[in-house]
């Protein structure tokens, strides 16, 4: 006499099927001393809605005819969610992310925002999940479902990748220490900025301003350099470049 599913939310409310002969009629399902709600019923079958429990209980079919042998169904917690291994990513998704917390090993589906996926279960304390693309740019919740219920509480940002539509001042010393103001989009999560490839300390005004100071050139000698702002969705170059410049010599 199978019984599906074996597990279920420590909270009740799974819909579970138990097959077997000879079930028409019955008048009772129990869940250790907890009495189910039968919603459908045949010779075959019966359908029950699982009332609450904890543990492992034996689940038994009582008809006209007698009580049958028990079935085991195992009561499963809510999982709990500690961390996202990144909290943020492109717009269009795409990436992998791995959640880590309890309870995971029975996840069946994890959702950003609106748009579910199924999880690839790497242990009771781990899953990775292939990020759905997402409706806009900001904030989403991410909850995971699993036969012990759902878990909420963590928080993903979707990122367009940035543009960078001006910078000021355009130039200054090869020695580096000229405080510029960059303009541009998507500029909020901004996670480097770079003068000629040499990454540059910048500070995060807005999301359409970002104040950076530039480094020494490579060899303090002066000259052009692009002046790239990269975060979690790709990088965007200056159009124009910065001009290092010579110091004066006497």
């Amino acid at each position: 006499m199978p019984i599906s599913p074996n597990q279920g939310s420590t909270g009740g409310g799974t819909t579970v099927t138990i097959t077997g002969t000879n079930l028409g009629g019955a008048t009772a399902v129990h869940f250790g001393s907890k009495l189910a709600t039968i919603t459908a019923n045949t010779d075959i079958s019966v359908t029950v809605t699982s009332p609450s429990g904890t543990g492992v209980v034996d689940v038994t079919v009582t008809t006209p005819g007698g009580t049958s042998n028990p079935l085991q169904f195992f009561y499963v917690g809510a999982p709990f969610k500690s961390a996202l291994s990144a909290s943020s990513g492109p717009l269009g998704g795409g990436n992998t992310v791995t959640i880590s917390g309890t309870g995971l090993s029975t996840a069946t589906g994890v959702s950003f925002g609106a748009n579910t996926v199924t999880p690839t279960i790497v242990s009771d304390s781990s899953l990775s999940v292939t990020v759905p693309q997402g409706a806009a740019a900001g904030p989403v919740g991410v909850t995971v479902t699993t036969a012990g219920g759902s878990s909420n509480g963590l928080t993903y940002t979707y990122v367009d990748v940035p543009t960078v539509t001006g910078f000021s001042p355009t130039s200054g010393p090869a020695s580096g220490g000229t405080a510029v103001t960059i303009t541009g989009t998507s500029l909020g999560t901004t996670q480097s900025v770079t003068f000629g490839g040499i990454a540059a300390p910048f500070t995060v005004i807005n999301s359409t301003t970002v104040a950076a100071i530039t480094p020494p050139t490579a060899d303090g000698q002066p000259g052009p350099a692009d002046v790239t702002v990269t975060n979690a969705a790709g990088s965007a170059t200056a159009a124009t470049q910065f001009s290092y410049l010579a110091a004066p010599g006497i």
